[in-house]
């Protein structure tokens, strides 16, 4: 089976990280079809939104501890330069930039332990949103790293300098409900349920505005580094813009004519 799982349903475009029996821990090969897809998806006009789930148990564990102690040891013949691990380590870490980037609302279904680098991918989309089987951690400690795809960026930005510094220095996993309560996880679902409760999010979403939700998604993330007046200037800029657009006509009129707007992306 492939580390990476594929389905477009409904405009929605699932990824689902194929490695249960390591709850997910990432391989290079579940990595680079992650980029693979992602940039596919970015200008791919049939998806409207993308999830990155989780198969069986796990979300994602983060780096294969199995995989680590075998380069420690030297196994696999010469050790590649400092060099090339950065390199290696970078291109794996796309994926995080692409989740944040790209146009495409990007959503984290977190169906169950979301620990290191699995954390930081999930921090890297746009919404989390959590079965309450789910736990968090950075786990990043308990393994002598410092950390890598972009958590401590995204911690900071999401809970703040103080429970970021916690989180990693502590490294202590948390539940979905205290992931909710400090801004972690968007929503929490029971697990019975999740499956469908995801699909009928990301499905309203990948069905509507979507050039919109593009403007508004980089307005989003340039809010984080940029003045306010620079954010008038682009929400002057994506406000005429969406506005010449199909969907914002049928969205008008459909209220006036009190129905649901059908939208095309257009």
């Amino acid at each position: 089976m492939p580390d990476l799982l594929t389905e477009l349903k409904d405009r929605v475009l699932y990824l689902t990280l194929n490695r249960p029996d390591k709850l997910n821990a990432m391989s290079a090969e579940m990595m680079g079809g992650l980029v693979d897809n992602l940039t596919r998806a970015a200008t791919n006009p049939d998806v409207g939104a993308v999830v990155v789930t989780g198969a069986g148990r796990g979300f994602c564990a983060g780096g294969d501890i199995t995989a680590m102690r075998d380069r420690n040891e030297g196994g696999g013949g010469p050790a590649p330069t400092i060099e090339d691990r950065v390199a290696s380590l970078r291109r794996g870490e796309e994926a995080s930039l692409m989740l944040h980037e790209m146009s495409k609302v990007t959503i984290a279904a977190v169906n169950g332990p979301a620990a290191g680098a699995g954390l930081s991918v999930a921090m890297a989309c746009d919404i989390r949103i959590a079965s309450d089987a789910a736990r968090f951690g950075t786990a990043f400690a308990k393994v002598g790293f410092s950390g890598d795809y972009g958590g401590t960026w995204s911690l900071t930005r999401l809970v703040g300098s103080a429970k970021a510094r916690e989180l990693y220095f502590l490294a202590d996993m948390i539940s979905a409900e205290e992931a909710h309560k400090i801004g972690l996880a968007n929503r929490v679902f029971p697990a019975a349920s999740f499956r469908d409760e995801v699909h009928a999010l990301a499905s309203r979403i990948a069905n509507g505005p979507t050039v919109a939700y593009s403007y508004m998604k980089a307005n989003l993330n340039a809010a984080v580094t940029h003045e306010f007046k620079e954010l008038l200037d682009r929400e002057a800029w994506g406000q005429t813009m969406t506005g010449r657009t199909e969907d914002h006509r049928e969205a008008v009129k459909a209220f006036l004519e009190k129905r649901q707007p059908v939208f095309k992306g257009q």
